[in-house]
């Protein structure tokens, strides 16, 4: 079960063989334009901080080459796992998942939820090598949350 954090603040759960960091964060904007930005991979790194370079294409099936802020030297080669329009997104490889998940509130505003889950067998032997992805997941929904309400708020 995802820990619910408080908005705009992550939360992580360390176990021996996994972790799991989670942000939630309320979006005055559309579904379609908070999943534009989530899906067009050569515009993320303008608006998103945290994030160096996507290549590739973010559809179903394809592969995407990553390079973050948090390791700007690792190319994070990884798989389009899920994609369902406006509503759910995952990418990830052989260690974890990252899970973008989109819900309209009847206020006409957007849950976005982010999570990351990462582990496996050997994760023990290298988990104090893997920085904290609090202070980058509260940095890229802060950065999407400001575009996404830009874009909204020039086309209202």
């Amino acid at each position: 079960m995802t820990n619910v954090s408080t908005m705009g603040k992550a939360t992580t759960i360390k176990k021996t063989f996994s972790r799991e960091t989670t942000i939630r964060q309320i979006i005055q904007s559309d579904a379609s334009i908070i999943w534009s930005l989530l899906t067009n991979a050569a515009d993320f790194a303008r608006w998103n901080s945290t994030i160096i370079s996507i290549e590739g294409d973010i559809e179903l099936g394809k592969k995407i080459k990553l390079k973050s802020v948090l390791d700007p030297k690792r190319t994070f080669k990884l798989k389009i796992k899920t994609l369902i329009s406006e509503q759910q997104l995952v990418w990830g490889d052989a260690m974890g998942n990252r899970t973008y998940t989109l819900q309209s509130t009847d206020n006409g505003q957007v849950l976005f939820e982010m999570t990351e889950k990462i582990g496996g067998l050997m994760f023990p032997l290298f988990a104090s090598q893997i920085p904290s992805f609090d202070a980058s997941f509260e940095q890229f929904a802060s950065d999407l949350k400001q575009e996404a309400e830009t874009i909204f708020n020039a086309t209202a």
